[in-house]
């Protein structure tokens, strides 16, 4: 998984992913072109419960992003804990995941030619726990790896934000300082994910509780990238300066779409 995976072009072709995102359904929006001369690492957001954008734009690509984007290789990076089940380990390489370390990242940047984006959901597991429809709250202040892999390999930022990806699921939020917050988070924190209570609809009706995902139309807009220069060591301002130029850039992406993929004028995006 470190070191190239074993993607199969043939599994991106298989119908079940029209249909997939045909349910929400999920769209993708273009703003800005991405070279295939430079690499990239795209930041997603928010995480949701299940990633559902970031999985159905950059690992399936039903919704047209390698035409979108000609010349460029999407690669959607998930929990290394994932990597160690067998058979689903080969079937999260089949489809292009690769786990979310310095290794694999690297790899993908470095040996693997150019035109290679890297998608990361950035707030990752302990973003979940704040996951509700009308809020968008952010895990990105102290996450600040993604900038210091990016210049150590000199791979373009590229901002992304799928406005409804907290739709598609009701959860039971517990407040910060209770007792199953924490519980919550001890966890997260041995197991690497967060166990969620949540519910979406049934399999019969969206009247009735289940687990299947309410039919939350779901853009995912792609921004514009920040070129960003190939330093081996990065000192900390120098990360924290490109951390901040990414963080601007997320929020005037948010602000800019959001009225237009169904949030109101007055929503803002919490960071974190």
């Amino acid at each position: 998984p470190s070191a190239g995976g074993r993607r199969l072009a043939c599994l991106r072709r298989w119908p079940v992913w029209k249909h997939f995102r045909d349910y929400f359904p999920v769209q993708l929006v273009k703003t800005h072109e991405l070279s295939p001369g430079h690499n990239y690492i795209i930041g997603s957001h928010p995480h949701g419960i299940l990633c559902v954008g970031a999985f159905c734009n950059f690992t399936t690509c039903s919704t047209g992003f390698l035409e979108m984007f000609p010349g460029i290789r999407p690669f959607l990076t998930t929990l290394a804990g994932n990597f160690r089940l067998p058979l689903f380990r080969e079937y999260l390489m089949s489809g292009g995941l690769f786990p979310v370390t310095r290794q694999a990242i690297g790899y993908l940047l470095s040996k693997n030619g150019t035109g290679n984006a890297v998608a990361i959901v950035i707030g990752g597991a302990s973003e979940s726990l704040s996951c509700q429809p009308g809020v968008t709250t952010l895990i990105l202040k102290n996450r600040k790896g993604f900038v210091r892999m990016a210049l150590e390999h000199g791979a373009h930022l590229v901002p992304s934000f799928s406005f409804g990806e907290n739709d598609l699921f009701r959860q039971v939020v517990f407040e910060e300082g209770s007792w199953m917050r924490s519980i919550q988070k001890r966890i997260q924190k041995m197991m690497g994910f967060a166990p969620c209570l949540f519910y979406g609809r049934g399999l019969l009706s969206v009247q009735s509780r289940g687990f299947l995902p309410y039919p939350k139309p779901i853009t995912t807009v792609v921004g514009e990238p920040m070129t960003v220069p190939k330093i081996a060591a990065p000192s900390r301002e120098t990360v924290d300066l490109y951390h901040g130029m990414y963080v601007r850039a997320l929020l005037k992406l948010f602000n800019d779409n959001k009225t237009k993929y169904g949030m109101a004028e007055t929503d803002e995006l919490r960071i974190v």
